[in-house]
């Protein structure tokens, strides 16, 4: 397949970023919806620590009659390393929540293919079932489109039965245009998600990305008939924010989109504001 149309790509900047505004602005959701957002959002979660079989109280969640609903977040993301301990510690609380592993020389992407497939191998041997995988900024930055294609076509063979998301680093990547190209060849790789941030980069999710990033989603929907998922991760903090996700979710994607199937919000504080405003 030819890639010439990437240069083609055009993203309207001021229009995005209106667009974004325009979503902060809208009404705060109040009480009992409010709550209802926000567990759903806690079921979309990629959580960094174990604390995800039981994610909020029980006295919480039996107040508000949902503590029979299995409310877990919808994986716990480590390092390569402790893919094995994370594995055994949830199996040992008798929970299936899955196992994400960040893989692929995370966060920078500076190290040789190869040690980024021998990486992605080991992370799936040791039973990561999701695997979070950082792509080579300097081949978007240099326009190398089809070497970026290739490098994540290769990590998604390694993941084999694993599922791929990949981040894009989007606030190293110099323009909105960069980002929507980018996201175009992550999904024509084979991501199953592409997600914003390490949450190591100075500027991680941002609605003008979200916006840009949805949008590809929705292209390459109409395209193709697949549906990639979407992950921001990197600075969302507040249960305000994460209901600001959700709502743009909904709006850019519809409310198909707002599963853990296909949706994943990277935070590791978040949970804490979301408990203390369920509380409320």
């Amino acid at each position: 397949h030819t890639l010439g149309w990437i240069s083609k790509v055009y993203v309207n900047p001021p229009a995005v970023v209106r667009h974004a505004e325009q979503i902060q602005k809208w009404r705060t959701v109040k009480g009992n919806w409010q709550a209802a957002w926000l567990l759903k959002a806690v079921t979309c979660i990629d959580l960094t620590t174990l604390s995800a079989k039981h994610p909020i109280r029980e006295d919480l969640l039996k107040a508000m009659d949902m503590h029979d609903k299995g409310i877990t977040v919808a994986a716990v993301c480590v390092y390569p390393a402790r893919v094995t301990d994370a594995v055994n510690a949830l199996k040992a609380a008798g929970c299936n929540i899955p196992v994400a592993s960040v893989a692929a020389g995370f966060p920078s992407g500076q190290t040789p293919l190869e040690t980024k497939l021998a990486e992605i191998k080991l992370a799936v041997q040791y039973g990561a079932r999701e695997i979070d995988i950082v792509i080579s900024r300097s081949l978007v930055l240099s326009g190398q489109w089809e070497g970026l294609y290739e490098e994540i076509r290769q990590c998604r063979e390694a993941c084999g039965e694993a599922h791929m998301k990949t981040i894009l680093a989007t606030g190293e990547l110099g323009s909105l245009a960069n980002v929507y190209k980018a996201s175009m060849i992550a999904m024509m790789a084979g991501s199953d998600f592409i997600k914003t941030s390490t949450g190591k980069e100075v500027e991680n999710a941002t609605l003008p990305v979200g916006v840009v990033m949805m949008r590809a989603i929705k292209e390459f929907y109409w395209q193709t008939g697949f549906k990639v998922g979407f992950k921001p991760a990197g600075g969302i903090r507040t249960a305000k924010e994460a209901i600001t996700w959700l709502m743009l979710v909904k709006e850019e994607l519809g409310v198909e989109w707002l599963k853990p199937e296909l949706f994943r919000l990277g935070a590791s504080s978040l949970l804490e504001d979301i408990e203390k405003q369920v509380s409320c």
